[in-house]
């Protein structure tokens, strides 16, 4: 029987505006956030495949006279660059200094193009396109040799590009993990899982990619040493980000990553074919700077692969540092309960 006075309901119900309220934000918070990553990923892929416009290219040009007309003729689509004699210009491919060499061919009618597919297609594609572009309004013949063509199993030159992909995606799947774990492991163990994650994640991608598949041709320690450097860049600044910003932190590392940073890794298209900000970012995020680093151990006996050995290196080290810093600021955490203590709790 109950007593006089005592609801069973002992907690008054909540007003309607607020149960009104609560579901609201929980389910618009999420619905924007998909929204907003959906339209970035197609705006980027596609945006920057849309229209490309080559800017700047870098070729070589053997003879003077020569070199002043294809500047005159083709302007600012490419960045011509005056070569003394055919073996030094060739060496300039050979060591990715230009993307393709030009000149006169034995007998001086014809023109001769050097190109190294290695570079990836669109950029191969839009060189020789200018340069037919030239000989035709110039009434003379365009021979094409390809200097450093792609491996027998990257025909399109991708493999760089989705190795890295995966490498990425896999550091940015751990750190979701790990920002779970914030009271279960110490900051020490959640660096050491990701530190080690990372060293994996490369040695494995480098052995798949490399000599499994052969799809990648590069070193197999070099590669391997890259894919960590970059999946612990992914892990850290996610970890990093999650920590800074909160419940936010994920989707603004996929869209910093996955998203804008993959987009402008110069492999779907070449960088000199991007919109100025597009090849800015490029030169910044890791994923182009693994890109990079990929093709030049690949295919250009590495010859400018501390640039970006430099910004993946830089990614990894200053988001551990940012981290480590907001982490010592906050206080201790609370002390965890007896293995026990839910069961105990759970009876009573």
């Amino acid at each position: 029987m109950e007593k006089p006075g005592v609801h069973p309901q002992s907690h008054p119900p909540h007003p309607p505006q607020h149960r009104r309220r609560r579901p609201v934000r929980v389910w618009l918070q999420p619905f924007l956030i998909g929204l907003v990553i959906v339209s970035a990923f197609v705006s980027c892929y596609i945006g920057l495949m849309r229209d490309p416009q080559p800017h700047r290219i870098p070729v070589a040009v053997t003879g003077p006279k020569l070199a002043d007309k294809v500047q005159q003729a083709l302007g600012d689509s490419l960045d011509v660059r005056r070569a003394h004699s055919a073996a030094e210009a060739r060496d300039a491919l050979r060591h990715r200094d230009v993307v393709a060499v030009l000149g006169s061919g034995p007998h001086g009618k014809d023109l001769e193009l050097d190109v190294a597919s290695a570079n990836g297609l669109s950029t191969t594609t839009a060189v020789t396109k200018l340069a037919t572009a030239y000989a035709h309004g110039a009434d003379r013949h365009l021979g094409v040799s390809d200097l450093v063509p792609l491996g027998r199993y990257d025909a399109r030159g991708l493999a760089g590009f989705y190795v890295s992909f995966g490498v990425t995606l896999s550091g940015f799947a751990l750190a979701q993990n790990v920002v779970g774990l914030s009271g279960l492991l110490k900051l020490r163990h959640r660096f050491a899982l990701m530190a080690a994650f990372a060293a994996a994640s490369g040695l494995v991608a480098a052995a798949i990619a490399g000599p499994v598949l052969g799809a990648v041709p590069a070193p197999y320690l070099p590669l391997a040493f890259v894919l960590a450097l970059l999946a612990a860049a992914a892990a850290f600044t996610t970890k990093m980000l999650a920590t800074y910003v909160g419940p936010l932190g994920i989707p603004l590392a996929t869209l910093l990553l996955l998203t804008v940073g993959n987009s402008t890794s110069g492999a779907t298209i070449g960088t000199n074919l991007m919109p100025s900000g597009a090849r800015a970012l490029s030169e910044l995020m890791p994923p182009g700077a693994a890109v990079r680093a990929i093709a030049d151990l690949s295919y250009f006996r590495g010859s400018h692969v501390l640039a970006p050995l430099a910004t993946l290196v830089l990614w990894a080290a200053g988001s551990a540092v940012l981290l480590a810093f907001r982490t010592a600021e906050q206080s201790p955490a609370t002390p965890l309960a007896a293995p026990d203590a839910p069961a105990r709790g759970a009876t009573a």
